[in-house]
């Protein structure tokens, strides 16, 4: 554990220094000036080169780069930059005197992002205009549009360490991560919605925190690394004008603390918490040291128990109606269902929702996680890590490793869960109309695409559920929601269909297959009529039809219709009319 203290360093080593702002300022009007942005760089490579390097092939980039630098002056400076930062390819003082003559060579060096290639050219006093620089770090165009969380757009700047497709080697092991896919997950998966004081727990270089700004009016960040503090705070300087921060006093919105998990703000609410946690389950080893271990992603603890413990603990720093988005790993023993460990983790007392993304093998994951780092480049230490890797997970009988999203929230004020039925796996405890005891329980696998960003269709689901349970469904009227369309399918020359499928054109993209008296229901749900007026309707056509040898069980038939309007209801199929 760290002791947990507040952040305030300017100039970490081997970290950019935040601690020049007429630098700081320079930069960021040099690359506005040369374009060096999401779309600009897209102009500039070309779709199809622009789409490689999203996936780290930075060939395409490199050819159509060449050309670049032989056009006019504009495009010739952002080929340079795009060059030295997003394909690490060494540039001459000179060229980047010519791109960026604000900042200029000698400034990126004092910021440290910026470094001569070793034994390239003369040194010392005797630096020369043709002298090979390199980039020290990683610093790449982020943003989002205007409205497509909730909030406004931004056009950010973020540095972080080079990834291991722009170096040669191992990653160090204090590795500061830029905007890798986990991070963009977590970012079109959160809920937006304004919060007076928000956390950013394991904050990286920042990412979450810029998109928390947007909508928090204070956002505290942590981190067990001083190098990723550094980053953050660095980033947060250099794009203090789009994320509306004064640099001078940038606590009054920004407080950066680094500590371990929840150490730095322990006794403290909050009402969001986002965090892409180390959650990459690693074998530990007797007497390994926190240098040993990549911070970025590996808490330390055997198996999943980052993980757990962190949704065990996060409801005590939310504030009642508080909640927390995470990502994680959870491993799934033999003959046990994935579902069986993240259900032992969520507290009876606390909402909580998991949705498994994806389930691998420990072969698949030893080599993702190998190759993350970059430990495949060398042979033999590739084959221990990757036994160790096989031989940790068979230690407790691991056959899968799952990963998904996870949503908590800590009961309002006054809430009274005592007594209420937990409801089973896949469920949300919303199905009792007008109880405000019911809670939201649901462990479900979607391993198929859903639509981006997700996180204001997960905020609609939890609405849905809340009205469920402080609303009589019988009374209700309802509306076939606009993305929702049906399908029916039968045999060649059969009377009626087989199959009846409901299936949703947006958000988590669900299917539900229809019983023909759940059908009828659904067609008749205009707003006209109530929920318990079609059931009864539907009762009284299809009683003879549906009576077996016991005769037609009216009670048993209303009951069963209404919890599956009420799935419906809670899934987006059917919404309540306004």
């Amino acid at each position: 554990m760290t002791d947990s203290t507040l952040f305030l360093a300017g100039n970490t080593p081997d970290a950019p220094r935040s601690d020049l702002p007429e630098f700081l300022r320079a930069l960021a009007a040099d690359m506005r000036a040369v374009d060096y942005t999401l779309d600009g760089v897209a102009r500039l490579l070309g779709q199809s080169a622009y789409n490689a390097l999203n996936r780290d092939q930075i060939i395409p980039a490199l050819l159509a780069t060449e050309s670049a630098a032989q056009g006019a002056p504009a495009t010739a400076a952002l080929a340079a930059v795009v060059r030295l930062w997003l394909l690490a390819e060494p540039q001459t003082r000179a060229t980047l005197d010519a791109a960026l003559p604000g900042i200029r060579a000698d400034g990126l060096v004092e910021l440290g992002l910026l470094e001569p290639v070793p034994g390239a050219g003369p040194s010392g006093a005797d630096l020369s205009r043709t002298e090979l620089m390199q980039a020290k770090a990683d610093l790449r165009p982020y943003g989002w549009d205007a409205n497509d969380d909730g909030s406004g757009g931004a056009e950010l700047w973020v540095a972080s360490d080079l990834a291991a497709h722009q170096q040669a080697g191992m990653l160090r092991h204090d590795h500061v991560l830029g905007i890798g896919q986990a991070s963009t997950t977590l970012v079109q998966t959160t809920v937006r919605r304004h919060v007076a004081k928000a956390l950013d727990l394991g904050t990286g270089c920042g990412i979450q925190s810029f998109h928390l700004l947007h909508h928090a009016e204070h956002v505290t960040a942590t981190d067990i690394s001083e190098r990723a503090l550094a980053f953050a705070r660095f980033n947060l300087l250099l794009n203090a004008a789009a994320l509306h921060l004064d640099p001078e006093r940038l606590e009054d919105r920004v407080s950066l603390r680094r500590g371990s998990l929840l150490d730095p703000v322990a006794g403290e609410e909050f009402e969001l918490v986002v965090s892409n946690p180390p959650f990459v389950i690693t074998p530990r080893t007797s007497g390994e040291e926190a240098s040993g271990q990549f911070t970025y992603r590996d808490g330390g603890l055997p198996g999943d128990e980052i993980v757990s413990s962190l949704v065990r603990a996060l409801p005590s720093v939310l504030a009642p109606a508080g909640t927390a988005q995470l990502l994680g790993n959870w491993e799934i023993p033999a003959g046990a269902a994935w579902a069986e460990r993240p259900q032992s983790w969520a507290s009876p007392d606390v909402d909580a929702w998991f949705i498994q993304r994806e389930q691998v093998s420990p072969e698949q994951y030893a080599e993702t996680w190998l190759q993350d780092a970059s430990e495949s480049r060398d042979r033999q230490h590739y084959r221990d890590a990757y036994a160790a890797y096989l031989a940790d997970f068979a230690s407790r009988n691991v056959v899968g490793i799952g990963f998904g999203m996870i949503w908590l929230r800590r009961p309002a004020a006054g809430r009274n869960l005592a007594g209420s039925a937990a409801p089973g796996p896949d469920t949300a405890g919303s199905d009792t109309a007008g109880s405000d005891a019911a809670r939201i329980s649901r462990f479900e696998e979607i391993t198929y695409p859903i639509e981006q960003p997700v996180g204001p269709h997960l905020g609609a689901a939890v609405e849905r559920a809340d009205w469920l349970a402080s609303n009589n469904l019988v009374e209700a009227h309802l509306l076939v929601a606009d993305d929702v369309t049906e399908e029916r399918h039968q045999r060649p020359g059969a009377e009626h269909p087989g199959v009846i499928l409901l299936r949703q054109g947006a958000g988590l993209r669900r299917t539900n297959l229809l019983s023909t008296e759940l059908a009828g229901f659904v067609s008749a749900c205009d707003g006209d009529l109530s929920v318990g007026q079609i059931i009864g309707a539907l009762a009284a056509l299809l009683g003879g039809s549906l009576a077996g040898e016991d005769g037609f069980d009216d009670d048993a038939f209303r009951a069963g219709l209404l919890t599956e309007v009420g799935n419906l209801v809670r899934d987006g199929f059917l919404l309540p009319a306004r």
